[in-house]
């Protein structure tokens, strides 16, 4: 049964200056962009202002650039520029521009890790008041667990564009076959069980699919849930790194055994697009991932399973639930000159009404979910998410440290480590993880090292560095 619970993580201790100098020190990506004008250009129109918009290229934000014309329309004095960007490398030219004060880019894709700290340091645009005073976007129709994760002291500083926890989407159809039953509160001795059972390569369908491509927001986002449940955590109390516990030695273990014994070919370099096409297209008998896959998995244009799939609750091992928490939300950096042209367009691709425009224009099955609680009372949005709209909004109000999690941490996040060093130790971590799986390292080999890394940065923390 899934649970709702309005817990939320405590807040992180704020080390200003720490962040500051961090992020300015990580900074060695290009920011060179083909094609992209910079921020503050004016267009071919004359009169015209240019905003340039960094976005992920997901299914979902890809519908917003094919959906540009119906903006333009509405808004003909401001041309929207795209940088559409796989999701490791939008991180890193985001970050990078951000953090320089590059003023590259007037509209930028973030989550709810970098929003707090990015608002913390000056970086991104108290959006509060534009909120507020825009007639019709109603700012409290924003989910509240998501909309207090892009908060910071009570103000928005971003928007989401969708948000999500993860679940686990399993054909029906596979399981009857077998003569299985998923329980609705599965743990991870149930998944592996029933992984091996619907494990079919001759006929191309894996048991599950899980991410292992390497990256903090790639492989690291499922299995960081793992490690939570099986009462593992990144750093104590005290800033001590705890990649070393055997608590999070089982976890990984078992992840990694789990994706190489039942899991999809080549799993050490598939991410969340690869298990969605693999999902989607009907070779893999489960996933778990995020619950924003639904707006592809269930749109029969594109899916294959969109009407031979169900929904269970996030494994678990020690605790009673296990479900991140994230949302891909829209932020303007203070460094742009065309603030208010930004919120024009933010607005709109974040409002009930773009909402209605893709149920609309590409069916309800494609709308972003997970953001505003008026998309759920949408009647064309009901019916097609009857199966998975009660899991979704559960999910995302009982993500929450005090469920997730066995012993307390001094870092907020469920999926990630809320410090800025964890794009970099992130990244250094899943690279070891990859290599795991991909069986190029053991377990406790890739440990070790990232134990290593781990070290390195509690060390500053220990120190008291600010």
């Amino acid at each position: 049964m899934f649970r709702h619970k309005n817990e939320v993580a405590p807040e992180a201790p704020r080390r200003r200056g720490r962040r500051r100098t961090f992020f300015a020190g990580l900074i060695a990506a290009s920011l060179v962009l083909t094609g992209c004008a910079g921020a503050g250009a004016i267009g071919a129109g004359e009169g015209k202002t240019q905003i340039v918009v960094a976005i992920v290229s997901n299914p979902q934000m890809q519908d917003a650039i094919a959906l540009q014309d119906k903006f333009r329309a509405e808004h003909p004095n401001i041309d929207v520029q795209f940088v559409s960007l796989p999701e490791n490398e939008a991180r890193a030219k985001i970050t990078a521009s951000v953090a320089t004060g590059g003023g590259e880019f007037d509209v930028v894709m973030i989550s709810n890790y970098e929003t707090p700290m990015w608002a913390e340091n000056g970086w991104i645009t108290n959006l509060q008041e534009y909120a507020e005073t825009t007639e019709g976007y109603d700012p409290d129709d924003i989910l509240p667990n998501i909309r207090k994760s892009l908060s910071y002291e009570d103000d928005l500083y971003s928007v989401p564009f969708y948000g999500e926890s993860s679940f686990v989407a399993y054909r029906e159809d596979l399981f009857k076959k077998a003569g299985v039953t998923m329980p609705a509160d599965p743990t991870w001795d149930d998944i592996q069980g029933l992984a091996k059972k619907l494990h079919d390569p001759e006929n191309g369908v894996a048991g599950i699919c899980l991410r292992g491509l390497a990256g903090w927001g790639e492989n690291l986002a499922p299995l960081n849930t793992v490690i939570s449940t099986y009462g593992g955590r990144w750093f104590d109390m005290d800033w001590n790194a705890r990649l070393d516990s055997p608590q999070v030695e089982a976890a990984v273990t078992d992840y990694v055994n789990l994706v190489q014994n039942y899991g999809q070919p080549g799993a050490a370099t598939s991410g969340f697009g690869d298990c969605l096409t693999r999902y989607s297209q009907g070779n893999a008998a489960m996933w778990y991932d995020a619950t924003s896959m639904v707006s592809s998995v269930e749109d029969p244009a594109s899916s294959l399973v969109s009407d031979k799939t169900a929904y269970a609750a996030s494994p678990v091992n020690k605790t009673e639930a296990a479900g991140w928490l994230y949302s891909w939300s829209l932020a303007i950096p203070k460094t742009s000159e065309n603030k208010d042209a930004a919120w024009e367009f933010m607005s709109w691709m974040t409002s009930k009404d773009y909402i209605k425009l893709v149920g609309n224009e590409f069916g309800w099955a494609r709308v972003p979910p997970g953001s505003r609680q008026s998309t759920y009372e949408i009647p064309g949005y009901e019916k097609v998410s009857e199966a998975y709209a009660e899991p979704t909004l559960s999910a995302i109000a009982g993500a929450s440290q005090e469920t997730s999690m066995t012993k307390p941490v001094p870092y907020t996040g469920l999926q990630f480590v809320g410090i800025p060093e964890f794009q970099d130790l992130g990244t250094r971590v899943a690279q070891q993880i990859s290599a795991a799986i991909a069986g190029q390292k053991t377990v406790e080999e890739a440990l070790e090292q990232s134990q290593r890394y781990a070290e390195t940065v509690a060390e500053t923390y220990q120190a008291g560095e600010n």
